[in-house]
């Protein structure tokens, strides 16, 4: 099947197996690895992308579904050569340790900044509860996530291209931070 996928703002058109996976047209079509995949059942949220502006993981999401729709992946973070608030949060305060779960992270993170400029601990702990990071014990990703909204990372809509929540709403994903 032809589809075209707008990733980072930049339009892509390939031939794909309808079979394939969003995660892996991604880093296999794209060349984006800043996508990790991890566990194959949608547990672990490492592959989180959005797909117009919502969080998802892109290992539950078939390619061809992306079709005539914005992807945003961990590389889309930056601006040219300056580090989002998130990403600058996760180095100043070690959130990263050994980077695997780090860009799922990064862009629920973005995503909880974009729709609540001042999370709580807890509010920042039920956005990435879908999310497993098996060195940090969560601790340095939630500093890193209060630091980033302190300095300046909260509802950053106008540089992200996202439309600002109207209120504080809860995400159609529920519980686990990202949509399956």
């Amino acid at each position: 099947m032809r589809i075209t996928v707008t990733v980072n703002g930049e339009q892509h058109t390939r031939d794909v197996e309808p079979r394939l996976l969003l995660v892996h047209f991604l880093r296999d079509e794209l060349g984006l690895t800043g996508t990790h995949w991890g566990c194959d059942t949608s547990n672990c949220g490492v592959c989180a992308v959005w797909l117009d502006g919502t969080p998802v993981k892109s290992c539950t999401v078939l390619a061809v579904m992306a079709d005539g729709h914005e992807v945003r992946t961990v590389e889309g973070l930056a601006h040219g050569i300056q580090l989002d608030p998130v990403q600058q949060g996760f180095i100043a305060c070690h959130g990263l340790q050994c980077g695997f779960c780090t860009p799922g992270m990064m862009m629920t993170a973005r995503w909880l900044l974009d729709h609540n400029a001042d999370p709580s601990e807890e509010d920042i702990r039920e956005a990435i509860s879908g999310q497993m990071c098996r060195c940090t014990g969560y601790e340095n990703i939630v500093r890193s996530i209060r630091w980033a909204a302190e300095h300046g990372g909260g509802a950053r809509t106008a540089d992200t291209g996202t439309e600002p929540a109207p209120a504080r709403e809860e995400p159609a994903h529920g519980r686990e931070g990202v949509r399956a």
